[in-house]
C-alpha cells in the first residue's frame, strides 16, 4: 500500500496568553495559512509548550465565559488544571489526562490551575483542541468526560517502554474511551530513541501531527522536530514515525464535515444567523449561571 506523505510542516509562530494561565501558540487555524476547513473536524489547537510559572496562592487560569456548538479538548501533559460549567461538569486534570467538555447547545465554564499545584508552581504543559459538532449535534445537551490517564488504553512498543496511548478513536483495535459524534483518532506516542511504529487512517480523513519533544522521522524521510506541525496530504493511507531522538507526539485524523463553518470569539455554528441567536442567547442568561 502507497504510503501516506506530507504535505508542509510548519512550526508555529507567536504567543499570546488566554486569561493568566495558558501561554500558548495557536496551530490551527493559525497564522501559517491553515483554516478550519482544512482540519476539520479539528477547528482549533492550542499549544501551550513546556513553560514555568512561579507559585501563586491566587490560581492562574480563565474566568467564566460562555461555548456553543463544539467541544473542548485539553490534554495535560505537565500541570493539573481545574474545570467547573454551568452544566454541572467539573475536576481535576493532571499528567497523562484529558479533559473532553462538549458544549454543544451551551455552557459558561472556566479552568485555573488547580490551587495546591498553584501554590508550587512549576512546568506547565498543556493542548487544547476544539472539535466541531455536526449541525444536528450543534444544539444538544452539554455533557463532561474525564479520561484518566491510568485508564487510557496503551499499545506497547518494542521494550514496552515505547508506547501509543489512545485517547479517542482507535489504534491497532485499542479503543480509546472518549465518546464522540463523528469518526476521528487522538492519539499519543512517546517513543525512545530508535522506536518507531506506523498508523492508518483513510485517506478522506484530515491527519497531521504535533511534536511535543524530541524530533521524529516520517516514513524513514522527512525530520519533525518539537514544536513542529505535520499537515499529511489527502492521500494514501499509511505512515510511520521513528523516533530520531527521545520524543512524544499528538497524532490527530478526524473524517472532515463538509458543513459550512460560522465562528466568532467563542461560539462555532454554521449560519450567521445562528452566531447571532448565540450572542443573544448568551446576553439573556440562557447558558446558565457559574460564579467567576
Amino acid at each position: 500500500m502507497a504510503a501516506k506523505y506530507i504535505e508542509r510542516i510548519f512550526t508555529p509562530s507567536g504567543k499570546h496568553f488566554v486569561g493568566d494561565g495558558f501561554l500558548v501558540q495557536n496551530v490551527i487555524p493559525g497564522s501559517q495559512g491553515l483554516s478550519m476547513e482544512r482540519m476539520s473536524p479539528f477547528i482549533l489547537l492550542d499549544y501551550n509548550e513546556p513553560h514555568y510559572f512561579p507559585p501563586s496562592e491566587t490560581p492562574r487560569g480563565v474566568g467564566v465565559h460562555p461555548h456553543r456548538g463544539f467541544e473542548t479538548v485539553t490534554i495535560a501533559y505537565k500541570g493539573k488544571v481545574e474545570h467547573h460549567d454551568s452544566h454541572g461538569g467539573g475536576g481535576v486534570i493532571e499528567e497523562g489526562d484529558v479533559q473532553w467538555m462538549t458544549a454543544a447547545s451551551g455552557v459558561l465554564h472556566k479552568e485555573f490551575h488547580e490551587k495546591q499545584w498553584s501554590s508550587k508552581g512549576g512546568i506547565f504543559q498543556m493542548v487544547q483542541l476544539w472539535v466541531n459538532l455536526p449541525s444536528k449535534y450543534k444544539m444538544s445537551s452539554p455533557k463532561y468526560q474525564t479520561i484518566s490517564g491510568k485508564e487510557m488504553p496503551v499499545y506497547p512498543i518494542g521494550d514496552n517502554v515505547s508506547e501509543v496511548r489512545v485517547i479517542a478513536g482507535e489504534y491497532k483495535s485499542l479503543k480509546g474511551k472518549a465518546s464522540t459524534f463523528t469518526p476521528l483518532h487522538l492519539l499519543n506516542a512517546r517513543l525512545q530513541t530508535g522506536a518507531g511504529t506506523d498508523f492508518s487512517f483513510p485517506p478522506e480523513f484530515n491527519t497531521a501531527l504535533l511534536v511535543l519533544s524530541g524530533s521524529i522521522s516520517i516514513n524513514g524521510k522527512e525530520k519533525v522536530q518539537a514544536n513542529q506541525f505535520a499537515l499529511f496530504k489527502n492521500e494514501d493511507e499509511e505512515f510511520e514515525i521513528s523516533a530520531m531522538e527521545d520524543s512524544e507526539t499528538l497524532i490527530l485524523s478526524g473524517e472532515p464535515l463538509r458543513e459550512p463553518i460560522a465562528a466568532q470569539g467563542p461560539f462555532v455554528m454554521n449560519t450567521r444567523q445562528e452566531l447571532m441567536q448565540a450572542f443573544d442567547d448568551f446576553k439573556k442568561g440562557k447558558f446558565g449561571t457559574l460564579q467567576d
